[in-house]
């Protein structure tokens, strides 16, 4: 469960926060794209930073290096606080200010991404098993479905379940439902297309 303890300092707490906030704002997608010589991702397909739209350069491997290194800054913020203070309660903060950074990067003048990568990857540093049900459930939808959108939906949508019914851990369960409502904030035009039968298809422009 998420627990402060007496010793949390408002020091650690701002480091936490601003630290993660920091670490989330980095635009793995823009940069690997523009390294790679694609130019700025963010003028092609859906102008997301994410993996998703890198795939669309028709590059695979910096659509995979943009999905792990995405997903890896939310698990080092989460490891870096864990491994500093040694306080659950500031690996939420660390973790929760990594995903806003991706949402609301600093250094893109806060129009981001949309979350799901930076998500699992704060899951599985939390909590590895609840990670890799998530993990599970974005790829069995994906194989099912090939949506990306409706796969990290779906993932997201059952990680307060799976943190609740299938792990007890009810704090894990809030947190997860917190990221989870970002998420479908986030993708609230993907879902409008997913009913209306016009979203794209993974490998599909």
């Amino acid at each position: 469960m998420i627990i402060f303890g007496d010793e949390i300092t408002l020091s650690h707490f701002l480091i936490s926060l601003i630290g993660g906030y920091l670490l989330g704002s980095l635009p793995f997608g823009l940069i690997l794209s523009k390294l790679a010589g694609h130019g700025d991702i963010r003028k092609i397909g859906s102008g997301n930073i994410g993996a998703t739209n890198v795939l669309r350069t028709g590059n695979k491997w910096l659509a995979l290096a943009t999905l792990l290194l995405d997903g890896g800054k939310g698990a080092i913020a989460v490891m870096l606080a864990s491994f500093i203070f040694m306080e659950q309660g500031l690996l939420y903060v660390a973790g929760f200010s990594a995903f806003m950074g991706h949402l609301y990067p600093l250094y893109l003048k806060f129009k981001g991404g949309k979350g799901l990568a930076t998500f699992l990857g704060i899951m599985l540093a939390l909590y590895w098993p609840l990670g890799v049900a998530c993990c599970l459930t974005w790829l069995i939808t994906t194989l099912l479905f090939r949506m990306s959108s409706l796969s990290g939906l779906v993932a997201s949508l059952f990680s307060p379940f799976y943190s609740y019914f299938i792990f007890g851990d009810y704090g894990l369960a809030i947190f997860s439902a917190i990221l989870c409502i970002m998420i479908f904030m986030r993708h609230k035009d993907n879902i409008k297309r997913i009913f209306s039968g016009t979203e794209p298809k993974i490998g599909k422009s």
